[in-house]
């Protein structure tokens, strides 16, 4: 009878255990998780700063260019492939993907109980004052076994809330990632253009110096026989000087920029991989579409990371509902054991044990309560920052459509300027020759030209930074 006792108490521990186990596959206290609506309008904006041209289904998404499709120069090209093998702000975000992966882990490693083989032997000397006998004696202990220590029968979803928040938290890293990705490759190319402009400029400043400088020596022979005044020779100085300035100015952005270049790179740039002037065609697209603004925005990585964090959030707060009800904690062990060595494999040596442990929180203090107005909190911040990184992204885009939308008038215009600003230059020189005006005329009209030139590169590399932006904002770069 006795036996038959031991064994339905043990079939019941079993069957106990196991309805246990099973009811630990509830679902969660999380509330049910809803997309905040885009605070941000449905079109993009419209006027004659924009010209934004219409979404067409048959157009590519900017954001599915691949970046070696977009910059077309194969200098370029390899620096970026550099800058992704070498940039440390690159490999920061690999790592915490790893980082993120491995608490996954954990976390959902939580939802399974843990075995552990455990060996054990005690040597004990029981004193005379203690022993049942009169007798001081030693005592020997010998087991093996196999248990599942502080197993948490999930009932409530509070293991399963945490193994959720720390999924979410992994995909916002991939995600962030691919948003480190795009904000090196457009960098990269914003660096390499600006080196690229400065070179140019420095050019320019050198070209000028020699013209100036024969301009001077010219000047200074008429002033030696007499022809030009002391004043003309003066202000031919005055020109050779201005060059000079610049010539040690553009020197020195130019090895700023080379610096920052190989910042970004994570390593020095070779030497022939460098640019030396601003090139016609940065990218082989001729029209970029931006798309609609639910398709650009809510599919930028950025973005997608701000989500992740949200859902995070909202998946903590079943943790913290979950801490408000009892929890349920196993102990089990299976094993062998003896008060000898060699009777430890014998039989009646088999031991179990099973020991379910309930908690229920009755005063904590306010402390559970605290928890969970900080988890909503929390998750109202995340859905603050998530509508906020929204509004910036738009912002973001809009700004770059606007400045697309007039640059082309602005190219047009500053070579028109500068084509004019040369024809004044030759007439003014004419004149001088003739001794009809002074060399102030012709001085002012070489620098007027000398201006309209700097600036017809700076039109034109913002005309080329504004392509790389573009391509950032609407979420190209990652692939």
């Amino acid at each position: 009878m006795s036996m038959k006792i031991f064994n339905k108490s043990r079939l019941g521990a079993a069957t106990a255990a196991t309805a246990l186990f099973a009811l630990s596959g509830c679902s969660t206290m999380a509330p049910k998780y809803e997309q905040p609506p885009a605070p941000v309008n449905a079109a993009w904006p419209k006027g004659h700063a924009y010209q934004v041209p219409d979404a067409k289904a048959t157009k590519k998404a900017v954001a599915e260019v691949p970046w070696r499709e977009f910059f077309v120069d194969p200098q370029l090209q390899k620096i970026i492939e550099l800058s992704l093998q070498n940039n440390r702000d690159l490999r920061i975000a690999a790592l915490n993907i790893e980082r993120a992966q491995a608490l996954y882990q954990i976390r959902r490693a939580d939802l399974m109980p843990h075995l552990d083989a455990t060996a054990a032997a005690t040597v004990q000397r029981i004193p005379v004052d203690l022993s049942s006998t009169g007798k001081a004696m030693v005592t020997d202990q010998y087991s093996v076994g196999l248990g599942v220590s502080s197993y948490e029968v999930d009932l409530f979803g509070r293991v399963r809330s945490l193994k959720d928040q720390a999924l979410e938290q992994y995909l916002a890293t991939e995600q962030a990632q691919r948003s480190v990705q795009i904000s090196l490759v457009s960098q990269v190319a914003a660096a390499w253009l600006s080196l690229a402009a400065d070179k140019e400029r420095l050019s320019l400043a050198r070209m000028t110096l020699v013209s100036q400088m024969e301009a001077y020596k010219l000047i200074n022979s008429r002033y030696e026989a007499g022809i030009s005044s002391a004043l003309d020779l003066n202000q031919a100085r005055t020109s050779v000087d201005a060059a000079r300035v610049d010539i040690a100015r553009y020197t020195t952005l130019v090895a700023q920029d080379e610096n920052a270049l190989n910042l970004l790179v994570g390593s020095n740039v070779p030497a022939d991989l460098l640019p030396q002037a601003l090139g016609e065609a940065l990218t082989s697209l001729k029209d970029i579409v931006p798309g609609l603004p639910s398709d650009v925005l809510l599919n930028r990585p950025d973005i997608l990371q701000t989500e992740g964090d949200l859902k995070a959030a909202n998946a903590n707060i079943g943790a913290a509902r979950a801490a408000f009800f009892p929890r349920i904690t196993l102990v089990s062990s299976v094993g062998l054991g003896s008060d000898e060595l060699s009777g430890l494999f014998k039989g009646g040596s088999f031991a179990w044990s099973f020991a379910p442990r309930i908690s229920v929180p009755i005063f904590d203090a306010g402390t559970n309560k605290a928890n969970l107005a900080v988890a909503e909190v929390d998750r109202n911040i995340a859905v603050a920052k998530y509508e906020k990184a929204i509004q910036s992204a738009f912002r973001e885009v809009a700004d770059s459509l606007a400045q697309r939308g007039t640059i082309d008038e602005q190219l047009s215009a500053q070579q028109s300027f500068t084509d004019a600003t040369a024809e004044s230059l030759k007439l003014s020189q004419a004149r001088y020759d003739k001794g009809v005006d002074g060399y102030l005329t012709v001085l002012d009209s070489q620098r007027s030209l000398y201006a309209a030139k700097q600036n017809l590169i700076g039109v034109r590399l913002v005309d080329q930074a504004n392509l790389v932006s573009l391509y950032k904002v609407l979420g190209g770069g990652w692939k």
